[in-house]
């Protein structure tokens, strides 16, 4: 038997055996987060990337600045990493900086002193998965991963074996620090994205870029 057949006969049993948990853990309302105690479920269609909400009546439009704070990584005991290291951590958050900050930029002028007009933004990195490592691109190949992951991209799901990033968004208004609105997000890309599966960090990364546009049109 060649070492091709055998590489997919073993990838095959993976999955087999991977299938019913390919999807990485659901976010909780990390209790470390300060607005945490108001954070309610999300009852709408997007709770899927978004399960707790706490929102209040804004008109955003009054808003042209914001400052972007240093992003978090959150030590909580109810944190959702893994076994990821910690320097795949750092490397996340500081993706998350540059790339919310260039898309933020698109709408708001980007600030540093909390003046009228002013929101400010604090993002806490909670969680994220890694690719599997050969199996995660291997799916998009595989007819059987194929098959589930196009059903997953209809469903606005995870992909099979895909990676993804969880974090919480916390706006205030930076002049009188009232919280605006919160939101506990979990991202991934579209299951039938080949690309994001390179790589231990792709899907993740790939999250926080939509992450990033969402909030962008949030704030519209």
């Amino acid at each position: 038997m060649s070492t091709s057949i055998k590489l997919k006969q073993l990838l095959a049993a993976t999955l087999g055996a991977c299938l019913a948990a390919c999807s990485s853990p659901d976010p909780v309302a990390y209790s470390g987060i300060a607005s945490s105690s108001q954070l309610r479920p999300n009852k709408a269609d997007d709770s899927a990337r978004i399960p707790y909400r706490y929102a209040t009546q804004v008109d955003w439009q009054t808003y042209n600045r914001i400052i972007v704070e240093p992003i978090a990584i959150y030590r909580g005991s109810d944190a959702q990493f893994g076994d990821m290291s910690g320097e795949d951590r750092l490397e996340l958050a500081s993706y998350m900086r540059t790339q919310f900050t260039d898309k933020l930029r698109r709408r708001f002028t980007i600030a540093t002193d909390p003046a009228p007009n002013t929101l400010r933004l604090k993002l806490t990195l909670t969680g994220a998965t890694e690719n599997t490592p050969v199996v995660s691109t291997f799916t998009h190949l595989d007819l059987a991963g194929n098959l589930y992951n196009g059903i997953q991209s209809i469903r606005g799901r995870e992909g099979m074996m895909s990676g993804s990033v969880t974090y919480a968004v916390e706006i205030y208004d930076a002049s009188t620090n009232r919280l605006l609105s919160a939101f506990i997000s979990k991202q991934y890309p579209n299951a039938m994205n080949v690309m994001a599966s390179f790589g231990s960090l792709g899907a993740a990364k790939t999250g926080i870029e939509k992450g990033a546009e969402a909030l962008v049109d949030y704030l519209k």
